[in-house]
């Protein structure tokens, strides 16, 4: 990308609506000039257009993604397996005129600069036989560069329908007739340039989502509560640590067998059987699922440290350690040969067939958060590199509410590779426990302050929008 400049925004004309941008127009000779003359064949030099290009879409592959380019500038940026992001645009600046264009924006969670390069020529994505209009070149800070094509598409922009086209059911006689329109049409115009100042207007409301149909979870008793398809089962009257298989027919949590010390039995429940059986025995707890349902990991306490282990569902007997590294949490597989795990320090994704990766948790957490043995950091079912945090801030936000001990928690997305953080949680609550949604697009955690308030289960997207109450229970975990 060539070095970019800082010129202030231009100003937009209506055109652009109808067509791309006006075309430079070359004057006529003047008359005092005689076809043929030195003067008249001289190149006379043309205006060039301040205009620049607007309502664009952009895309791009390896990795795959694409861009939103509306009447200011960049407003969304899209990328596989992550929630969109929303820019905010900034200035624009002919690069070379009438040719390309920098486009400025910002990343509207963490702040960092954004900058769009558009280039008119023809340009192929590789995968089809289209050949778009532009050539685009995006650089975020966090996330780096992304290469791609670009194409007018006025009519996919939400903004350009709503001021360059009639309602179906509306004609021009009957807006003649009834002057009163104008005047409630002037009101409603207001009321949408309200709504386009909203940053999330320009988020697609997410319609392809999987309901849960297997879960588990805590009531208001303490009873674990084991429901497939509305059908639930009380499995114990207290418990911990749950997790459902896969294919949503069985059931672990750990149940404490000291009220002091770390003495605990994993037991699995099995659905179909309504068979209940201690799993794993002897200071044993936190199990997960492996991918295939066919393996369990779960921490084993030696008399001084915890430590991943795993053993086959079908014969439990030949358990076996998985890692010598000590830990103080387990949050889960990422792959069926790779655990993710964390003492108070950092993060370890724990590997059968590679060496041990590590991340400090003071990268993941950054400055707002303090890392706790309770904090769970669940991978996207979709997108191991997408952590779901949740933990304490270090300091409680102004207006929210806290515990006995003056905390408060929330959860937030943590991008491995980019570094890149988003806070989720409202603000205006006390939230914990999030776990993602088999198909990775939902995220249910527990609100309420404990000893406060009942607590209940919450929804909320994974792009932070329509946070809703889901059921009365707490720790909600999803099978299937």
């Amino acid at each position: 990308m060539r070095a970019l400049s800082s010129t202030p925004t231009l100003v937009l004309c209506n055109s652009l609506l109808v067509a791309n941008f006006a075309a430079a127009q070359t004057p006529p000779p003047s008359p005092s000039q005689k076809p043929g003359s030195p003067a008249a064949n001289a190149a006379i030099p043309s205006p060039v257009s301040r205009h620049y290009p607007i309502l664009i879409l952009a895309h791009g592959s390896e990795p795959i993604w694409s861009l939103r380019l509306g009447m200011k500038g960049p407003e969304r940026l899209d990328r596989a397996g992550y929630p969109p992001i929303i820019l905010d645009p900034a200035e624009i600046a002919p690069d070379e005129p009438g040719v390309s264009w920098i486009y400025h924006a910002k990343d509207d969670v963490t702040g960092a600069d954004v900058a769009v390069e558009l280039s008119r020529e023809s340009c192929s994505d590789g995968m089809s036989d289209i050949k778009y209009t532009f050539k685009v070149e995006l650089q975020h800070t966090q996330i780096g560069l992304l290469n791609g094509c670009g194409q007018s598409s006025p009519e996919k922009f939400p903004e350009f329908r709503k001021k360059n086209q009639l309602d179906p059911e509306d004609n021009a006689d009957e807006k003649d007739k009834d002057k009163g329109k104008d005047k409630d049409k002037d009101k409603n115009k207001d009321k949408e340039k309200d709504k386009d100042k909203d940053k999330k207007s320009v988020l697609d409301p997410i319609i392809n989502f999987q309901p849960p149909t297997a879960v588990a979870y805590l009531d208001a008793a303490g009873k674990v509560i084991f429901s497939r398809s509305a059908i639930r089962r009380a499995v114990a009257p207290e418990g911990s640590e749950l997790a459902v298989s896969h294919d949503g027919k069985k059931l672990l949590y750990t149940r404490s067998d000291s009220a002091n010390g770390p003495e605990s039995t994993i037991a699995l429940y099995d659905w179909d059987t309504g068979r209940l059986r201690d799993l794993a025995t002897t200071n044993a707890r936190s199990a997960f699922w492996s991918p295939d349902d066919s393996r369990v990991a779960f921490l084993k306490y030696d008399g001084k440290i915890w430590q991943v282990w795993t053993l086959p569902v079908n014969a439990p007997e030949t358990a076996a350690q998985f890692s010598p590294q000590p830990v103080e949490a387990l949050h889960g597989w990422t792959s069926s040969t790779t655990i993710l795990a964390s003492d108070l320090e950092n993060a370890y994704w724990l590997g059968e067939d590679k060496p041990p990766e590590t991340v400090a948790l003071k990268e993941i957490y950054g400055d707002s958060f303090q890392a706790m043995s309770s904090d769970t950091l669940r991978p996207n079912p979709i997108n191991a590199d997408l952590l779901l945090v949740s933990a304490y801030y270090l300091k409680t936000p102004a207006g929210a509410p806290a515990d006995s001990v003056g905390l408060n928690s929330t959860f937030f997305l943590y991008e491995v590779l980019s570094k890149r953080r988003t806070i989720l949680g409202p603000a205006d609550s006390y939230q914990r426990a999030a776990e993602w949604s088999r198909d990775g697009l939902q995220i249910f955690y527990t609100r309420g302050v404990p000893g406060k308030a009942p607590p209940a289960t919450w929804r909320i997207f994974w792009d932070a929008t329509n946070p809703s109450r889901f059921n009365s229970g707490a720790k909600f975990v999803i099978g299937r």
